[in-house]
Order: C-alpha cells, then structure tokens, then sequence
C-alpha cells in the first residue's frame, strides 16, 4: 500500500449546469447493483423525497432484508417476476411478468409523481428479449425532466449506457461464493 497526502484544496470545480432528472445505471459482473440503488432510494426517502422501487425479478411475496426495511420506513418495493430464470416452470409466463411489470414501471416514471424510480434488475428481461429496449429508451426520453431512474443489471444494453447521466460497472475481483461460502442473509439477502 502507498501512503498519500489528503488533498488539502477541493480537486474539482463546482458545477454550473442545471439540476435534473438523472439516468443511473448500476451494471457489471461484481456484487453491489441492488444494494446501490437501494442504497440511493433509501437517501432519496430520507429526504423525503417520493420513491417506488420495482424488481424485475424478485416475486411479490420476497422478503429479504431490504424488503423488511422497506416496509418500516414506508418505501414501496413491487416485486414484478417470479424469481430466477433456471427456476421458472414457465419462460413465457415469466416473461409476461416482466411485459405486465414493465408497463407500470413505465407508467410510475411517466407520472412524475416520484422523484426516483429504481428499476431493480431490468437489465434482464431486456436482454432475454422480454422488454423491447425501444420502449425503455422511449420511456427514460419522455420521462418528466426532474424524475431520477436507477436501472440495474450485469450487461446493461449499450444503448441505455449511451444516453444514461451515471454508469457504475461493478466489477468482481473475488467473491465469497467462488470459494463455497454459500448466500448469507443480511449479505445477501
């Protein structure tokens, strides 16, 4: 490890632009998508600001870690999926989850009644051709302009990275379940 001198003058000039609605991307092999976006909608929460979280994949009935401190402090989670793809009975009933979900995820950033949507995990059934990509970049082009939408999900199509504010790529270094250390709850879930 190399020792450095904090800086002692600020590195960067304040911006002079516009606040806006932002595109934030959370996408790459390594662990941590979810857990950023959750982490920005409960900050957003905190500030009393309008959020409504949709997991594309997670089934309604989940109730993992995060979902419990949603539920205490009020932030609405809608869980759109029926879970892991290898363990669908059903790909197409899958997919219709993710077609019925998207159209209220889209009409939730269309409404401009909140202040962040978090689209947990969409990258999925946009690359597995269960979402048109055309109809996400749509929705994110008209969304009203003070509406912050957080997508997540490894291989994020390049044409939403394009037209995204902020892309974050999680990358993995190393990772507990590489070794045989299974799931944790609290880590994990």
């Amino acid at each position: 490890m190399q020792i450095e001198t904090p800086p002692s003058e600020k590195p960067y000039e304040k911006p002079e632009g516009e606040r806006r609605g932002l595109v934030i991307v959370n996408t790459g092999d390594g662990k941590g998508k979810s857990t950023a976006a959750f982490g920005l909608a409960f900050r957003a929460l905190g500030r009393g600001k309008q959020v409504k979280v949709f997991q594309f994949m997670k089934v309604p009935s989940a109730r993992f870690g995060e979902h419990r401190l949603a539920d205490q402090v009020g932030l609405p989670v809608e869980g759109l999926g029926d879970g892991f793809s290898w363990k669908s009975r059903d790909l197409e009933h899958s997919a219709q989850l993710a077609r019925e979900g998207w159209t209220r995820a889209s009409a939730a950033i269309l409404s401009g009644e909140y202040f962040l949507v978090v689209l947990d995990e969409v990258t999925y059934p946009l690359i597995y051709g269960w979402l048109p990509l055309q109809d996400v970049l749509d929705t994110l082009a008209r969304r009203p302009k003070d509406v912050h939408v957080c997508l997540t999900g490894r291989r994020c199509p390049q044409e939403i990275i394009d037209i995204a504010d902020t892309v974050t790529e999680m990358k993995l270094i190393k990772h507990a379940f590489q070794a045989g250390v299974p799931a944790q709850r609290g880590i994990e879930d």
